[in-house]
């Protein structure tokens, strides 16, 4: 995967580097299924709090390549299951998402007790970003 410029990741940095709702696109049997989902953008990566049994993390069992579409920009990417939201090894992204989340993350709709409570990242392969009339793709 390409890389965005120092100037495009600034503006993906501003502008989704904070809790973002975004598109997210799944396949399942050749049909679309599209979910609006909150989002935390860090290192061409964008990092989802979602359940392990959920239809989207079901479709990217069988095939994880998805797209993702924000505030004028849209791209691809492959969807990965780091597992439990609590496991050490989520413990630097898990704390930058009760950050970014901090508004709701706590109202009762996750149960970070639960196993099945995981982190999705979505590494892009490719992406197209407009800002005030300029275009980056990568």
């Amino acid at each position: 995967m390409g890389k965005w410029n120092q100037e495009a990741e600034k503006i993906m940095m501003e502008r989704f580097g904070k809790d973002t709702v975004l598109a997210l696109s799944t396949v399942n049997n050749h049909m679309p299924y599209v979910r609006y989902v909150n989002a935390y953008y860090e290192n061409s990566a964008f990092y989802i709090i979602t359940y392990a049994l959920s239809n989207k993390m079901k479709h990217m069992e069988q095939n994880p390549i998805v797209a993702i579409a924000g505030e004028w920009f849209t791209a691809h990417g492959k969807g990965v299951n780091l597992g439990y939201f609590g496991k050490e090894e989520n413990a630097e992204i898990a704390n930058k998402l009760k950050k970014a989340f901090a508004e709701w993350i706590d109202n009762g709709h996750n149960n970070f007790d639960d196993e099945n409570t995981i982190i999705l990242r979505v590494e892009l392969t490719d992406g197209l970003l407009f800002s005030h009339g300029t275009k980056f793709e990568f």
